[in-house]
């Protein structure tokens, strides 16, 4: 059995943990404890927010924002405590009493960290979970809403339609995703060529710094906030809420799920798309999406085969779409039926892969549990992936026989914004992002390093195609096999491995931010941002 160097690190990392955990655990639970108690509001005692091994909904809890099933083996560390903050000073006290006790807190808010290190550590650390504190206010006057961390991106959805039908915002296709960890990354979805992502939205902020002090914008200073808004908030705080810019859409939008397989042309629509996709206007996006299918005719029963999604959102009306596809994509031969018209809070149900009629609830829904097992991982493409390079893909990828990838087109607004304009620096000169997905259901060590293989084998499958110098990656589709340091103590040296493939040339002033605003790196995770060397 091959295991991988990451894996091996976890588990001696995990058994290391559990020898500490039995003679550390009690005292610094105890005292972490007590502590807390001395910081929390009288309305909102601790000991309603608080979970330890020895409460029985402990388990209940901690998966229950667990997304990624890697990372609920017996050789993953667990918290010795999860504080589910139920008001700020919850999350204030957690700052300073996990500090003066030598304890590493885990930030969490909806989980989606694709290494799970939201809720992982190889020090002993506890988790501060923000489900609860998930308010979100709407203020149609100025067109804002203010939306704590906690809240997730389909429950913000569904708010702002409760209050408008021509108000929506630019952030994930997945409703799930929590908005304190999607919106500091950089988040898009499918209205960023129009309106640009997350970070691109955001006009205030509220943080606990390592003082365990409250600031907004105007407090925290501009360099912060710069910070935050696509470097990723658990490297400087915690983050409470976001200030967000409401974006007009129209009442009716149409959306699409076009299939098309190799034998329709599919490698010829989606090498013609790399042409045309990012210079289509704004108002449309169109995702291409190569998924390995078994064949369904009947002679070739059994057989691999690779289908390709064309998937799109349009703000505006089907007879609009139709007449722009025929004039500048019609390789894609989109027909009248395979649009549908709806309002834009039903696009995103459909974008959550719902049925369509599917009611606007589903964007409450909370999963309960981990279901799957995933890899992720990222590429930026800058120039046209030959046809010939396709089919060869598409033969690794039907060799694999699972995976799948997401081409998000660019063009449109993120051409138009700096690469310095926020810490997110891959913007002008991408044709499009990928997203690489590997999921699997079935249990055991052998399993996930097999899976993992084909994920990097697929990957590395692209390296002549994608971005180089760096090879840029999305951080909110966290990688540690771009790079990571072997304790979350982050070390400076690994971090010049992962940092400017996730930053480029911003990662030198998220440095200087970091060193100013927590130099002892209380914050802190495997591919946090380090502070500067004390010798530099």
């Amino acid at each position: 059995m091959k295991l991988s160097s990451p894996t091996l690190l976890l588990i001696f990392s995990a058994l290391v943990l559990s020898v500490t955990c039995e003679t550390s655990s009690p005292r610094n639970v105890d005292d972490f404890i007590q502590c807390l108690s001395n910081y929390s509001h009288p309305s909102y005692p601790i000991f309603d927010a608080i979970y330890t091994p020895e409460n029985s909904s402990f388990q209940s809890v901690l998966l229950s924002y667990i997304r990624n099933k890697r990372f609920i083996t017996q050789f993953n560390p667990k918290p010795l405590a999860i504080v589910t903050a139920l008001h700020e000073s919850h999350v204030q006290g957690t700052v300073l009493c996990a500090k003066n006790h030598g304890l590493v807190i885990t930030i969490r808010s909806g989980g989606h960290d694709y290494e799970g290190l939201s809720y992982t550590s190889y020090l002993l650390f506890v988790i501060l979970d923000l489900f609860n504190l998930r308010s979100i206010n709407i203020n149609l006057a100025d067109e804002t809403a203010w939306v704590q961390a906690g809240a997730t991106v389909g429950e913000l959805y569904y708010r702002i339609a409760e209050k408008s039908k021509e108000h929506g915002f630019s952030a994930a296709a997945c409703p799930s995703v929590g908005t304190g960890g999607h919106f500091s990354g950089g988040g898009y979805g499918n209205m960023m060529r129009k309106y640009g992502l997350t970070v691109d939205n955001i006009i205030d902020a509220q943080i606990v710094n390592v003082d365990g002090t409250i600031l907004d914008r105007k407090s925290m200073g501009e360099d912060l906030f710069w910070a935050i808004r696509g470097g990723g908030g658990a490297s400087f705080g915690v983050i409470l809420s976001w200030k967000i810019k409401l974006l007009r859409v129209p009442p009716i939008v149409t959306v699409f799920h076009a299939n098309r397989t190799l034998e329709q042309g599919a490698t010829d629509i989606a090498y013609q798309w790399q042409h045309v996709g990012h210079k289509l206007p704004e108002d449309l996006f169109i995702r291409v999406m190569p998924q390995v299918f078994n064949a369904r005719q009947d002679s070739q029963e059994g057989k691999k085969t690779v289908v390709i999604a064309f998937i799109g959102l349009f703000l505006g009306q089907t007879q609009g779409l139709l007449s722009l596809l025929n004039e500048s994509f019609p390789q894609l031969g989109l027909q009248q039926n395979e649009c549908n018209e709806m309002s834009w809070v039903e696009s995103t149900v459909f974008w959550a892969g719902y049925p369509i009629g599917t009611s606007k609830n589903v964007l409450l829904e909370r999963p309960k549990q981990p279901v799957v097992y995933y890899k992720g991982r990222s590429d930026y493409v800058k120039e046209v992936i030959p046809k010939e390079a396709l089919e060869s893909i598409w033969k690794l990828m039907i060799k694999g026989g699972v995976g799948w990838m997401q081409w998000n087109p660019y063009g449109g607004r993120m051409q138009e914004i700096s690469e310095s304009e926020t810490p997110f620096p891959h913007r002008a000169g991408n044709l499009f992002l990928i997203q690489y997905g590997f999921l699997w259901t079935e249990d055991g060590v052998n399993i996930t390093e097999h899976n993992e293989d084909l994920s990097l084998a697929l990957y590395d499958a692209m390296t002549p195609y994608v971005s180089k110098s760096p090879r840029e990656a999305f951080f909110c589709y966290r990688d540690l096999d771009v790079g990571a340091a072997t304790t979350n103590f982050t070390a400076f040296q690994a971090a010049q491995e992962y940092g400017p493939r996730y930053f480029k040339g911003n990662f030198e002033r998220l440095i200087r931010v970091k060193t100013a605003v927590d130099p002892s790196n209380f914050f802190r995770n495997e591919q946090s941002i380090p502070t500067l060397p004390k010798y530099m």
